[in-house]
Parts: structure tokens; C-alpha cells; sequence
């Protein structure tokens, strides 16, 4: 039922994001042109790109501790005892490895995965955080550019009003008092569009910050994305897809299986060695009285087999330290779940309270603009004062702002509820550009290649397509 669902919501969300771009120039910015400029400059998704091949490192070598490792030695010495000359010099090729550690390292292998699994995770959270702020720069642009064409046609209309009652005043219409209200109600206006300028500039900053570009012409927001049927069903989508979810419950697996490795701690471990050298030494006497020459090569395997018997409260340390470490894993994964139907349930109430201040404000805008009309036509008439008409206009500019910012308000829900359900992703989304794939580094070198030339090589390529 739950993957029907998403399957449902998946394929409105490319159809609502293309239908803002219908019928526009071409030059204009959609919301989607957005959020793949902020997905590609994003600057945190490069940073937490590097995390996941650093831990993916930590997985190749905790496979590399089941492998040998061969080095070499040489070693030159001098010596003079009672007038002889000694030179010692060797060279020697050693390997060793661990045969046995009953479980240790296995353990060790499993916990590098699943911080793998988890750091993943993590990165879809951040990709999500990443595109809600570029979402909710565009909607703040719209909102704010709004604004300053409102308070520009109030600072227009206000100035009429204002010409109107000088005109008034030097007929002797009206009392100098209604000229300065009218005065004082221009200067307002005027502060307003001031400041909505300034929001706007705010605004613009905000946005090239999140996409790397100024904003140039955005396009009106598209339609807003489907929406489950139930607040229940969106809960239920957020508990099984939500990355946050998804990152705890890998690290939760982790801490459990940090008090199987700390209790294989106590456990003996065989390792073996091997090695072969060659040893040459030469003596001489100050005195004449001849030299002697020592060639020795050599050959040796052994075995190794220790346990360690008492450790001063160590070991047992480390086995508490870790069961207190997954019992915090254990609570951070209910928390989460919880934080995340908070978010859902926040958002989902987000559209429900926007619906109805939309609607609640197109019918003050309604009787705003009648009651408008209607006080402008008895100024005209003498029965009603400069005062009426200017504070008739005020109360429609401040029904028309409120608009504005509530239809922001519910577009951005709806995008934080996506958010919140773990769908606000490129892939998702379907933007249509290339994504970075990571398991293509882990997949590069979870054999632990002995040389880093293969990861610098994909390194690069996967730059790359993250800038594409």
C-alpha cells in the first residue's frame, strides 16, 4: 500500500514543476531551474560528498587489516672493540598477517558498512536541505518582488490621493489637516516600499547564496505537488523513506554491533609471520693482522597465538562504553521518527492553515476593495474625509501583502512537507540531470586497491559530473 502510494505521488511532481514552465519566455526561471543551479553550486553537498568517500575509505581498510602486510628492513651498524674493526649490514623482506582473530575483524568490516550506509544516508538529508532552501529563496524572491510592485501602486495611488486633496485644499474644499494626512500617509507609503525594496535586495542574496546566480525573470511558482490522501499516509511515507530515519537506524545497527566487537576484544588472536634476509658482517684489526667475512642468509615462518588475560579494567570498560553507545543509537532512532512525524504533521497543518487564510483573505480583499470604492466615491460627495479614504486604501494594501505572504507560506508547505515524507530529492523530483552515484566510489574501492590511482581517477569523474 505504501509503495503505491509514492508511486502515485512521484509521477504529479515532475508534471507540477514543468507546468510552470508552460507558456513562458524563454528566458524566464522556473523553480526547477532553481533547485538543479543549487544542487549543482551547492558548496555542503561537496563537502558531505567527500564524508561518504572518507568513509567508504574506513571500509577498505577495515577489509585491509585480513590481508598481510609485507615491508622491508635494512639496517647498517659500525663497531670497535680492542682494535677491531666490525660493519654489519642486512636486508630483509617480512609479512604478516592475521590467520585468526574469531570474529574481530569480520565485526570491524560490517560496522565500516554500515557507517557507509548511514553516511549515505546523511547525504540525501543534506541534498533535501539543500533543495528546500533553494526553494524557499525562489518563493521569498516572488513574495518579496510582489511586495515592492504592491507598495510601488500604493506609493502611486497614496500620491493621487495626496494631489487630489492639495487640489481640494486650494479650493477650500478641505482643511489644511487633511492635506497633512494625506501627506503623512504618502511618507508611509514611501518608508514601505522602502523597506520591501530592501526585503527584495535580502532576497536576491539569499538566492544567489543557495544557487550560485542572481535571480533574473523567476517564472510564477508551479502547481503545487500532490499531497497524500491522510495525514496518516504522508506519516507512513515519512517513517519509511525519510534519510534522517534511514541514517539512525543504520547507525543503531552499528552500536550493535560495537558490543559484539568490543566482547570479541577478549578473544585470542593467531597471526603468522614469514620473512626472509640476508646478513653480511666484516672485521678488520687496526694492527694487520687480518680480516674476516660472514655472508648468512635465512629464512623464517612462525605463529603467533596471544590473549590478553588482564587488561586493568580496560576491556570491560570498552564492552559498558559500547552498550551505553547503542542504547543512545536506540533512543536517537526513536527520537527521530518522532522529529519526523513532528515535521510532517507541522507541515501538513502549514497547508491546512494557508488554505484557509487564502480563502479567508480573498473575501477581505473582496469587501476591502467595495468598501474602498465605496468611501472614495463619498469623499468625492463631502461625506466622507481624506482620513476615510486613506485608511479604506490601507486596509485593502494590507489584505492584498497578507495574500502574498500566504500563498508563499503554502507553496513552501507543500515542498516542506515533501521534505518531511523524504521525497524532496533530484531523483524524485525527476529534474532530469546527472546525480551523483554513491555507491560508485565505495564500489571502486571496497577490495582495497593497494594504489589510490583508480580513486583519484573516479574521484575526478564523479567531480565532474557533480558540476556537470
Amino acid at each position: 500500500m505504501l509503495r503505491k502510494t509514492l508511486k502515485t505521488l512521484r509521477k504529479p511532481l515532475m508534471a507540477a514543476l514543468l507546468a510552470g514552465a508552460t507558456a513562458l519566455p524563454a528566458n524566464a526561471e522556473t523553480l526547477a531551474d532553481a533547485m538543479v543551479a543549487a544542487y549543482r553550486h551547492s558548496a555542503l553537498l561537496e563537502q558531505n560528498r567527500a564524508v561518504l568517500r572518507a568513509a567508504d575509505e574506513d571500509a577498505a581498510t577495515a577489509i585491509a587489516q585480513l590481508r598481510p602486510v609485507v615491508s622491508w628492513i635494512a639496517s647498517y651498524s659500525y663497531n670497535n672493540i680492542e682494535g677491531f674493526d666490525g660493519y654489519s649490514t642486512s636486508i630483509a623482506l617480512q609479512a604478516q598477517m592475521t590467520l585468526y582473530d574469531w570474529g574481530r575483524s569480520a565485526i570491524a568490516i560490517d560496522i565500516a558498512k554500515e557507517s557507509v550506509l548511514a553516511t549515505r544516508a546523511a547525504l540525501v538529508g543534506v541534498e533535501q536541505d539543500v533543495l528546500l532552501g533553494a526553494v524557499e529563496s525562489y518563493l521569498n524572491v516572488r513574495s518579496a518582488t510582489e511586495q515592492v510592485d504592491l507598495q510601488s501602486n500604493s506609493v502611486r495611488v497614496i500620491g493621487q490621493e495626496q494631489q487630489a486633496a492639495t487640489d481640494r485644499f486650494e479650493v477650500g474644499e478641505i482643511t489644511q489637516t487633511d492635506v497633512a494626512q494625506a501627506d503623512a500617509a504618502l511618507a508611509e507609503a514611501r518608508a514601505n516600499l522602502a523597506s520591501a525594496e530592501g526585503d527584495l535586495q535580502i532576497a536576491r542574496e539569499n538566492y544567489r547564496t543557495a544557487t550560485g546566480k542572481a535571480p533574473a525573470n523567476l517564472a510564477p511558482p508551479p502547481p503545487t505537488p500532490k499531497l497524500p490522501a491522510t495525514l496518516a499516509a504522508a506519516r507512513d511515507i515519512g517513517r519509511s523513506t525519510h534519510p534522517l530515519i534511514q541514517q539512525a537506524k543504520r547507525e543503531a545497527a552499528a552500536s550493535e554491533l560495537g558490543v559484539a566487537a568490543a566482547a570479541a576484544e577478549r578473544n585470542p588472536t593467531l597471526s603468522g609471520t614469514a620473512s626472509i634476509a640476508n646478513q653480511r658482517q666484516k672485521s678488520e684489526s687496526s694492527l694487520g693482522f687480518g680480516a674476516s667475512r660472514i655472508n648468512r642468509d635465512s629464512a623464517t615462518v612462525g605463529l603467533e597465538l596471544s590473549q590478553t588475560i588482564y587488561s586493568g579494567g580496560r576491556l570491560p570498560s570498552a564492552h559498558r562504553k559500547a552498550m551505553a553507545q547503542r542504547d543512545s543509537a536506540r533512543a536517537s532512532l526513536l527520537n527521530t521518527s518522532r522529529q519526523v512525524d513532528q515535521a510532517v504533521g507541522t507541515a501538513w497543518a502549514g497547508i491546512d492553515v494557508a488554505r484557509a487564510q487564502i480563502g479567508a483573505i480573498d473575501e477581505q480583499i473582496a469587501a476591502a476593495q467595495q468598501a474602498y470604492n465605496g468611501v472614495r466615491e463619498e469623499a468625492t460627495l463631502g461625506a466622507r474625509t481624506t482620513l476615510d479614504v486613506l485608511d479604506a486604501e490601507q486596509s485593502l494594501l494590507e489584505a492584498r501583502a497578507n495574500k502574498i505572504t500566504a500563498e508563499a507560506n503554502l507553496q513552501l508547505a507543500h515542498y516542506q512537507l515533501l521534505s518531511a515524507m523524504g521525497l524532496l530529492t533530484v531523483e524524485n523530483l525527476k529534474l532530469g540531470i546527472p546525480t551523483y552515484d554513491p555507491a560508485a566510489y565505495y564500489n571502486a574501492v571496497q577490495d582495497a586497491p593497494f594504489t589510490s590511482r583508480q580513486g583519484e581517477s573516479l574521484d575526478r569523474v564523479l567531480r565532474a559530473i557533480g558540476k556537470e
